[in-house]
């Protein structure tokens, strides 16, 4: 039988998603892409950031089942663990929740062999998942997934009850894991989780303690983080970070707003002032580090004046990279019965102003790169040019036809339409 997946949201997800895969295949199923082949089993890894991302997936499951009606649909993931009963109404036959991804087979065949829904969503437990993967398909960097969950409880986010709280992984899982990426040949590999500056936080253990064990494995030349928390960047795990010299120079520093009253309102646990600090001394430890961002735009309660704020505070930073999106309600959160909620057009009018300024910072970091010397890890050509990133993830296109997973070594040259040209030495 054959087995497709659709991958919704984040880096832990897309982990999740091929730790299934494997168990799938190794259980005799083929995995193969469903856009181009028809599956016998699809498999739906659910998304619950926002409210957009549970309406994309209830949407792709009722395509699914309208243009298969014969294969088995499994939805799993944060839809179906935050809100499990919206999903079971699907046109699905297996539900499963964020703690049930190793009993995704099992959950198929009792399907198979009753042909009523199965429907698997338990509490969370206070364990980390025992998942591993041994090959990122399709990919030039492997992502890892070493922490699961979130204690902080913001007030417009789903993820304390869709992920459960902080659960991490222990390092020698972490290490037979990275040893296996390192023999499939990843150079680079991104450690990724909810609420990543959390790992270790149950054992005395910190993030730097996990930077350091992918540090030591043969093979792994390039350490990536995923999105931390701002003011669990303290200036003793900076410090830490920097005795990793794999450690790549871009830290994807969380932002939300740029205002403090909207920083209070969302129940963040900081503030501007705070925030540009870490900036200014993660700088100071990683010259010519890149630092990226998300932006949030109509929260409840945001006046013209506070987006005002969170413009310049944007522009103050000077971030390389930005992802900006609007507000979403979310049901089940304090957001969503807050007063004074914007509307539709006036955050669609905030997300193109705040793009436009953070488009302005971008594109003022890559000039800052032109004449520097870099590593470049590469990913596609197009025949004439050659695409990666360098080590703090500024995108950079050399002239000349190379292979996909390949280190060289170029000189920036200039910067345009949002990448850098660069020359290889």
């Amino acid at each position: 039988m054959t087995v497709g997946f659709y991958t919704l949201g984040c880096k832990v997800n897309q982990y999740e998603t091929q730790a299934m895969r494997e168990q799938m295949a190794a259980a005799g199923y083929t995995p193969v892409d469903p856009d181009q082949t028809p599956a016998d089993v699809m498999v739906v890894n659910s998304c619950s950031v926002t409210a957009e991302s549970d309406r994309k997936a209830r949407q792709l499951c009722r395509r699914l089942r309208k243009d298969n009606p014969n294969a088995v649909l499994v939805l799993c993931g944060c839809s179906s663990q935050a809100y499990p009963a919206e999903a079971a109404a699907l046109p699905v036959d297996v539900v499963l929740g964020n703690a049930q991804r190793a009993n995704l087979l099992p959950a198929i065949e009792e399907f198979l062999k009753t042909r009523a829904q199965v429907v698997r969503v338990p509490e969370h437990t206070k364990q980390f998942e025992p998942l591993c993967i041994t090959d990122f398909d399709e990919r030039t960097r492997a992502f890892v997934k070493i922490e699961d969950g979130c204690d902080r409880f913001c007030s417009y986010c789903i993820i304390p009850t869709s992920r459960g709280r902080i659960r991490s992984r222990d390092l020698d899982s972490l290490k037979t894991e990275l040893h296996a990426l390192a023999a499939k040949g990843f150079r680079e590999v991104v450690l990724t989780g909810i609420n990543l500056t959390a790992f270790g936080k149950e054992s005395g253990l910190d993030l730097a303690d996990a930077v350091a064990v992918a540090n030591a494995v043969p093979g792994i030349e390039r350490v990536r983080l995923g999105s931390l928390e701002p003011e669990d960047m303290t200036p003793e795990l900076i410090e830490k970070l920097k005795q990793s010299e794999k450690l790549c120079p871009q830290f994807h520093l969380s932002l939300q707003s740029g205002c403090d009253a909207t920083l209070k309102r969302m129940r963040r646990r900081y503030d501007t002032a705070l925030y540009l600090h870490i900036c200014e001394n993660l700088r100071a430890a990683f010259p010519a580090c890149a630092i990226t961002t998300d932006v949030m735009v109509g929260f409840p309660g945001e006046t013209e004046e506070e987006f005002a704020q969170s413009l310049a505070f944007a522009e103050t930073v000077g971030f390389a990279r930005a992802h900006v999106f609007a507000y979403s309600r979310r049901e089940g959160t304090v957001a969503a019965k807050a007063p004074a909620q914007v509307s539709a057009a006036e955050k669609s009018r905030r997300s193109h102003e705040m793009t436009a300024v953070c488009n302005q910072t971008r594109d003022a970091f890559l000039r800052s790169q032109i004449g520097a010397t870099a590593t470049l890890l590469t990913e596609q050509n197009d025949g004439v040019f050659t695409e990666g990133y360098t080590e703090n993830y500024t995108p950079v296109k050399v002239r000349g036809v190379y292979p996909p997973n390949q280190l060289l070594s170029v000189r920036l040259t200039a910067a345009e339409n949002g990448v850098c040209l660069g020359e290889t030495l």
